[in-house]
């Protein structure tokens, strides 16, 4: 592990600098720093409880999707009618998610960006002491961008804690369409790494 002397957020840089194919539970995973808990919750487990957040989970899959591909028009053809008023228009709507996204951020604080991991089969984060413990339940809760009020909202267990707290969780299956649109936001995120472009978060 390394020592304590380095800044966290050096750590954190020093985690993503390779990349290598992000996997976890040998699928490809999707891997940020970003705001998120565990939340334990009481046993025994309630099936009733994922199927309670598949909408939303949908929904904010959804919305991510949607303004990852919005970004993707950033250079418009030049000689295409509308190429400016484009611009000006997704410039203008960038502004107005940005500020969505404070308001939100002040209205409802989050919890502290840590460095997470995770696809439908699992997740691993940085955990805060004290840690889960081992074959706890919960829900893990991640909010993938600022503008997107909810968070994802995945159930599990926890499987293992490394001294250091690095926590993973693995998963109850979150239905289809839930695995389709995380294995996709997984895809977008490793695609981008590969052609080296930093995406502006939104």
């Amino acid at each position: 592990g390394q020592h304590d002397g380095a800044a966290p957020t050096e750590q954190i840089a020093a985690m993503y600098e390779g990349l290598d194919t992000v996997i976890l539970y040998e699928e490809l995973a999707y891997e940020d720093v970003l705001p998120a808990a565990w939340r334990p919750l009481p046993e025994p487990f309630d099936p009733a409880m994922v199927g309670s957040f598949a909408d939303r989970n949908l929904r904010v899959l959804q919305a991510v999707s949607a303004f990852d591909e919005h970004g993707q028009i950033d250079k418009p053809d030049e000689n295409a009618p509308h190429a400016a008023d484009l611009l000006r228009l997704e410039m203008k709507m960038n502004l107005l998610l940005d500020m969505v996204g404070a308001l939100l951020i002040a209205s409802r604080p989050r919890p502290k960006p840590v460095a997470v991991r995770f696809n439908a089969l699992g997740g691993v984060f940085q955990g805060n002491s004290p840690f889960p413990p081992l074959g706890n339940q919960g829900v893990f809760e991640v909010f993938l961008r600022d503008c997107v009020a909810e968070p994802l909202r995945l159930f599990g267990r926890i499987a293992s804690v490394s001294p250091d707290g690095k926590v993973k969780v693995r998963f109850v299956p979150p239905g289809e369409n839930i695995s389709d649109l995380l294995e996709k936001l997984a895809f977008r995120k490793h695609r981008r790494q590969v052609a080296g472009v930093r995406q502006p978060k939104k």
